[in-house]
C-alpha cells in the first residue's frame, strides 16, 4: 500500500470544501477506496461526539457520550489508540460482527486541542502501525481545515430547543427547573441575563438566583426588588395582556413606565415572555446590556421554551400535591400512618414523646347519629388538637379514631401538661379523650414505645375515661 498516494487522494479536494459536513465526506470516501475498512469521523457537538461521515458499516452510531467507547476515550485523552484485538479492549462499541482491529486518532486543531476523531476498524488481519501513521497526518489536514471552515458544526436551533425541553421535563425540583429554565434563556437567545417573576400567595416574587447572578443580571434584581410586588405585578400583567415583547435594537426610543428599573440596571435589550396563565403565572426577563436586535425566531424559541418550563412546573407541583395527599388523611388533612412511622423512627429517646390518643365513645356517635357526623367529630377535634399543640409539635391520625402527636420536651412532666391540655381541648368542643404518654427508653424500638402509650391509654380508660397517663419510664 502506497501510504503517500493515500495522504495525496484523500487531502486533495480538502482545500475545495465549503463546509464541515463536506470535508468529513470527502475525507472518508477517499480513504475508504483505499482501506476496506468501516470509516467514520467524529466531532464534538455540544457535550457529545457526533458522526459527521462514516461509511461501510451497517449501523452508525450518531452521537456518543463523553468518554464512551475507544472513540470518546482518544478524545478525551487527545492520543491515540491502535488496538489489534477488539475483543480485548473492554471499551469496544460493536459496529459490526467481523471487526478485529481498531485505529482511532484525534482530530485536533491547530493549538492541538482534540475537536473530534477519525475512526478506522477493520476485518481480518492488517498491518497497523503504517495506518496509524497515515490516519494521525490525515487527522491533521483534516483538523486544520475545519478550523479554517469555522470549527465543528454548531447545534440546529431545534436539537438546542429539543435539549433544552428535556432538561426542563426531567428537573426533579423547583430549584432545578429554575436553573434549566434561565440557563436555556440565556443559551437560546445568547442574551447575558435571564430573571423570572413568578406570581405567589403573597405577591409578585423573583426566582431564587439557581446560581450565582452576572453582574447585569445581579443589578437587574437588585432594582425590581427595590421597585416591589407592585411594579412586578405591572410586568406580569403586560407580558400577559400583550403577549410576547422585545426590543428592536435602536437608540433613542425611551422605555414605558413599566420599565424603568430594567433601564436603570442597564438593560439596553429585552425580551419579555409571559410564562403560565394571566391569573397564576409570570413573566421571563431576557437582557442585555448590549444594544441588540433579537431576531424573531429566537423569541419564538424562549416562547415556546417558557411553555415547556411552565408545564415542567405545573408537573413538579401536582406530584408535590399527590405526594402531599398521598402522606394526609383526606377527612382531616393530617398526616398518616406513612409519615408516621418515618417520624418515630428518628425518635430521640428521654426527648420525644408519643402521645397516644382515643376519642371517648366514638362508636357511640357513628351507631347513633351516622358516619357522617362522626366524621364531623374527628374533624372538629383534629382542629382543637393542633391548636392546642406548640409550634413544632406534629399530630397524626393512625386510626379511625385514634391519633398520635409527638412531640420534643425536655422533662415527661412537661409531655404529662400537654396531654392535659389537648384534653382539656377536647372538653372545650364537648367531646373527651383519653391519651396514654410514652418516652422512648435508651436502645427501645419506636414500636416498642408506642405500645407503651397505647397501654397507659388503655389503663385510662379502665379507670374511666376523659384522662391521661404516663407510661411508666
Amino acid at each position: 500500500m502506497d501510504h503517500e498516494r493515500v495522504i495525496r487522494d484523500v487531502t486533495v479536494r480538502l482545500p475545495m470544501a465549503s463546509t464541515v459536513a463536506e470535508a468529513c465526506r470527502w475525507t472518508v470516501t477517499a480513504l475508504a477506496r483505499h482501506a476496506p475498512a468501516t470509516i467514520s469521523v467524529l466531532l464534538q457537538v455540544h457535550d457529545r461526539l457526533r458522526c459527521v461521515a462514516a461509511t461501510g458499516s451497517w449501523q452508525v452510531f450518531s452521537t456518543v457520550p463523553p468518554k464512551t467507547g475507544i472513540v470518546g476515550r482518544v478524545y478525551a485523552s487527545g492520543e491515540t489508540a491502535v488496538v489489534p484485538d477488539v475483543a480485548d479492549d473492554p471499551d469496544y462499541i460493536p459496529v459490526r460482527p467481523d471487526v478485529t482491529a481498531e485505529v482511532c486518532v484525534p482530530v485536533l486543531d491547530p493549538a492541538g486541542r482534540p475537536i473530534g476523531v477519525l475512526d478506522l476498524q477493520w476485518p481480518g488481519q492488517v498491518d497497523l502501525a503504517p495506518w496509524r501513521a497515515t490516519a494521525e497526518r490525515l487527522a491533521a489536514r483534516l483538523g486544520a481545515r475545519i478550523v479554517a471552515l469555522g470549527g465543528p458544526p454548531a447545534e440546529s436551533r431545534s436539537e438546542q430547543l429539543l435539549r433544552h425541553a428535556a432538561a426542563l421535563t426531567s428537573a426533579p425540583t423547583e430549584w432545578d427547573l429554575f436553573a434549566a429554565a434561565l440557563g436555556a434563556a440565556r443559551d437560546v437567545s445568547t442574551l447575558a441575563a435571564a430573571v423570572l417573576v413568578l406570581a405567589g400567595p403573597d405577591g409578585p416574587r423573583l426566582d431564587a438566583p439557581p446560581l450565582p447572578p452576572g453582574e447585569l443580571e445581579s443589578r437587574i434584581r437588585a432594582e425590581l426588588s427595590e421597585a416591589g410586588p407592585a411594579a412586578l405585578g405591572r410586568l406580569i400583567a403586560r407580558a400577559h395582556r400583550h403577549g410576547v415583547g422585545y426590543t428592536l435594537g435602536e437608540a433613542g426610543h425611551p422605555p414605558i413606565p413599566d420599565h424603568r428599573p430594567l433601564t436603570r440596571a442597564g438593560v439596553r435589550t429585552l425580551v419579555t415572555v409571559p410564562v403560565g396563565p394571566p391569573d397564576g403565572g409570570g413573566v421571563l426577563l431576557v437582557a442585555d446590556a448590549r444594544l441588540l436586535r433579537p431576531d424573531p425566531t429566537t423569541v419564538n424559541l424562549l416562547e415556546l421554551l417558557a411553555g415547556q418550563a411552565w408545564s415542567s412546573l405545573d408537573r413538579l407541583r401536582s406530584l408535590a400535591r399527590l405526594r402531599e395527599q398521598a402522606n394526609s388523611d383526606p377527612l382531616t388533612g393530617l398526616r398518616h400512618t406513612g409519615p408516621f412511622g418515618r417520624r418515630i423512627a428518628v425518635a430521640t429517646p428521654g426527648r420525644t414523646a408519643l402521645l397516644a390518643i382515643d376519642v371517648d365513645g366514638f362508636k357511640t356517635v357513628n351507631d347513633t347519629y351516622g358516619h357522617q357526623a362522626g366524621d364531623r367529630v374527628l374533624v372538629r377535634l383534629a382542629r382543637a388538637l393542633e391548636a392546642a399543640l406548640r409550634h413544632g409539635d406534629e399530630l397524626y391520625r393512625t386510626g379511625g379514631d385514634e391519633f398520635v402527636a409527638v412531640i420534643e420536651v425536655s422533662r415527661p412532666d412537661e409531655a404529662v401538661r400537654i396531654a392535659e391540655r389537648l384534653a382539656e381541648a377536647a372538653r372545650q368542643i364537648g367531646r373527651s379523650i383519653s391519651v396514654g404518654v410514652a418516652l422512648p427508653r435508651p436502645d427501645e424500638s419506636p414500636e416498642a414505645t408506642l405500645r407503651r402509650a397505647d397501654q397507659a391509654l388503655y389503663a385510662v380508660k379502665r379507670h374511666g375515661r376523659d384522662g391521661v397517663r404516663l407510661a411508666a419510664a
